[in-house]
């Protein structure tokens, strides 16, 4: 992993199991990291995407963004004008590289709703991409075990779905951004 600075500007890349890149984002900007505990948290706005497929589109609001060296998922806060949202991917631990966040999207996710509520998307794609990617049967114990694990965060409202804290990494995303 290579060294990383708060308030730099990192890209990020999200492949899927076979190599091939999925997903790019042209910015996510570092707010804080524990490099003991494997967290990084970073914050972004108007980003632009581009899909495999060459389509662009941009975010259009704020998101906080976590990502973990010892977990297999990242996960996304959504700060909507209608409330709190978190989209969560299931993947693999991520890693700084050449100035871009990479992971391996294990096609699961988990979208968190403002009351908190939840629903697991994209069942029906992990079982097809497993199939034909080949996932390795470690793989997918894995990605149960870490998908249960999420659930229980997502239960427990621990800090990264906390709104308090949220709100503070927005503003010091607003206050770096001031600065740049």
């Amino acid at each position: 992993m290579e060294k990383v600075e708060i308030g730099k500007k990192y890209i990020i890349h999200s492949y899927k199991h076979n190599g091939r890149i999925y997903k790019a984002w042209d910015e996510a900007v570092l707010l804080s990291y524990n490099r003991k505990e494997g967290i990084y948290i970073f914050g972004n706005k108007d980003t632009q995407v581009t899909e495999a497929d060459g389509r662009n589109w941009s975010t259009k609001e704020p998101a906080i963004l976590f990502f973990f060296t010892n977990h297999w998922y990242n996960i996304i806060a959504q700060c909507k004008k209608s409330g709190l949202y978190f989209y969560c991917n299931i993947a693999s631990p991520m890693m700084i590289e050449e100035g871009a966040i990479k992971y391996i999207d294990y096609d699961l996710d988990v979208k968190v709703f403002p009351d908190g509520s939840f629903k697991i998307l994209d069942r029906k794609e992990y079982y097809y991409h497993k199939k034909k990617m080949a996932y390795p049967e470690e793989i997918d114990n894995i990605i149960k075990k870490e998908l249960n694990h999420l659930i229980e965060q997502i239960r427990k409202k621990n800090s990264y779905f906390n709104q308090e804290i949220i709100r503070q990494y927005q503003k010091k995303y607003e206050e770096i951004k001031k600065k740049s």
